[in-house]
């Protein structure tokens, strides 16, 4: 059974050791890989992954341009490249207007890295455009282990009310609805319109909880992430094996799923 990849991230070849070092200062975890394409590759043929959506971060608006640039420049039949936007970005509507000419189907935010809070006024705009584009959003969702577990800037809480203010929004939540914030997701996400993915999730939840969070949300809105080279891919692609559901569910979680949001 192939899979799709929903979540990964990667650097051009020049900038990606230094990447890998930087994010890795202070943090308990360490890279499985190296962060270039190349390697996501190796990963991916290791893993029978068919494609991975690569998801830079735009920290800074002035790099929105120069990952624009990189994302048509890796795109090919396996990587398929999520560009990102920045709320401080500098006509909005023109970026998710180019995107979608070049055929690109979803945007990456983080709002940690972003430094935006995600139901505050700032971000508004980038959820407007994308649902007149039809781009979808991929979110950083709960805690992120770079900050305090108290940095409330995504939590699901807050997701919900994006999501209830832009209904024609097409969201992913990453982390099953908020790493590390399972209990918020479950009261706020579980049912809503929101897709899931599985990344750092489905170990921490347990397989009995995770079971019941992918049937209580609809398992046609969850997706399979690995967050390479942060983890295995085919850890991820396992884990979502040994839940032991139905092979058609299963199917849907590492492939179908993910192909209707990426347009496949």
């Amino acid at each position: 059974m192939s899979a799709i990849d929903l979540h990964t991230h990667a650097f051009p070849d020049e900038l990606a050791a230094r990447a890998i070092a930087k994010l890795e200062e202070g943090c308990p975890w360490k890279a499985f890989g190296d962060g270039t394409v190349g390697g996501l590759l190796k990963s991916m043929d290791a893993a029978d992954i068919d494609v991975s959506a690569v998801c830079p971060i735009a920290t800074k608006p002035d790099q929105v341009k120069g990952i624009f640039q990189w994302c048509k420049k890796i795109r090919s039949d396996r990587i398929d490249p999520l560009p990102s936007a920045h709320p401080l970005t500098k006509k909005l509507g023109d970026w998710m207007e180019k995107f979608a000419q070049e055929g690109f189907v979803g945007i990456k935010l983080h709002p940690m890295y972003q430094d935006f809070v995600v139901d505050d006024a700032l971000p508004e705009e980038i959820y407007r455009q994308a649902a007149k584009h039809g781009l979808f959003i991929t979110m950083h969702c709960g805690q992120d282990i770079a900050w305090p577990p108290t940095d409330d800037r995504v939590t699901p809480a807050r997701l919900r009310r994006v999501i209830e203010k832009f209904p024609d929004l097409k969201l992913v939540a990453t982390h099953m609805g908020g790493w590390r914030m399972w209990d918020e997701a479950q009261k706020h996400l579980l049912g809503t319109p929101v897709y899931m993915e599985t990344s750092f999730s489905l170990a921490e939840l347990g397989k009995q909880r995770a079971v019941d969070f992918i049937g209580r949300h609809g398992v046609q809105r969850v997706c399979m992430g690995s967050d390479w080279p942060w983890d295995r891919q085919g850890a991820q692609v396992q884990a979502v094996k040994d839940l032991g559901l139905s092979a058609q569910d299963t199917q849907a979680i590492l492939y179908a799923n993910a192909a209707k949001l990426l347009g496949l």
